[in-house]
């Protein structure tokens, strides 16, 4: 696919906005790097790789284009709490990319859920496509959803280089987290880029910089005490209102409960939030368990929380 001096390679870039968030939090509370993603890293990353397969010259492979697809709360629901949502913004216009935007609707479990994003991603993917004459068209997704996409995209000329990850966790109840990339995605595009197998191969600056720290919550930040209440006695059968105690930059927190010496929390059990958005001091509604591993490890009866909704 080489080109001539005076040619470029049109590259397009698509960020499935969720599947970019779970991947972000992974590396940022899970992996021991305890950073995230670096949207200008990433893209440089993308760059280089298409200079790298087409054996062309770095400056003659340019991002044209870059749009980020995602669901987000109204205003109404985060209030004032929006902070890290308008930092990240601010990063990506830094950056050029294009925002797009679907409010979180109500699903199963009354939790907020996306609807219509991927459809809405592959809409404007193809029709840009078609505008862009993207030579190569960067996917950052896994869902097999996509694969209608990037056999439309082939039938116009532009391959799909797919940057996606596989890996798995326990998550502090100990159930096994995994996220997965659909077989069939990745037989479709011209050029996958497994990131979890690359990262883990290769620790030279090219893979460091696809990472920054988390300026947002430092590790000094001090904890901040407020009063709060807890309702009900039965555990598991119950729900709880009390307020946020404290937050830790590794992805966990307490929630203030005298009763119970206060009742620690992760950021995956969290319903209705990304965990950066949470501030000490938010009122919350959570149900509670014992905490078998702290209560062995302290001698004591300890509790922790699930199903942590985000009241304020």
């Amino acid at each position: 696919m080489g080109k001539n001096l005076l040619d470029i390679l049109r590259i397009g870039v698509f960020y499935d906005g969720y599947y970019f968030y779970k991947v972000s939090n992974f590396y940022k509370y899970e992996h021991e790097r305890k950073s995230r993603f670096s949207i200008a890293g990433l893209q440089d990353f993308i760059r280089n790789e298409v200079a790298s397969f087409s054996s062309t010259d770095i400056r003659q492979c340019q991002i044209i284009d870059s749009h980020y697809f995602k669901g987000r709360s109204s205003a109404k629901e985060l209030g004032e709490k929006v902070q890290s949502e308008r930092v990240f913004e601010d990063i990506l216009m830094r950056e050029n990319v294009v925002t797009h935007y679907l409010p979180l609707r109500y699903g199963e479990n009354n939790t907020f859920q996306e609807k219509g994003i991927d459809v809405w991603l592959a809409l404007e993917a193809y029709e840009l496509s078609i505008y862009k004459h993207f030579d190569i068209l960067a996917l950052v997704a896994g869902d097999g959803d996509y694969v209608p996409l990037v056999r439309k995209l082939h039938t116009l000329g532009t391959q799909v280089m797919l940057l996606c990850w596989d890996f798995s966790y326990h998550n502090e109840n100990g159930n096994l987290v995994e996220t997965r990339t659909s077989r069939q995605l990745l037989e479709e595009v011209f050029f996958p880029v497994m990131m979890y197998q690359r990262i883990e191969e290769n620790n030279s600056d090219y893979i460091k910089n696809l990472f920054v720290q988390d300026k947002m919550m430092g590790e000094k930040t001090p904890a901040l005490f407020v009063q709060g209440t807890s309702e009900g006695d039965d555990l598991r059968s119950q729900e709880y209102i009390s307020t946020i105690l404290t937050l830790n930059i590794n992805g966990f927190g307490f929630i203030r409960d005298e009763e119970r010496n206060n009742v620690f929390f992760h950021y995956s059990t969290v319903t209705n939030r990304d965990f950066t958005e949470l501030e000490p001091g938010m009122r919350v509604k959570y149900r509670v368990e014992d905490d078998e591993e702290r209560t062995r490890r302290d001698n004591a009866l300890r509790y922790r929380a699930y199903k942590v909704t985000v009241l304020d």
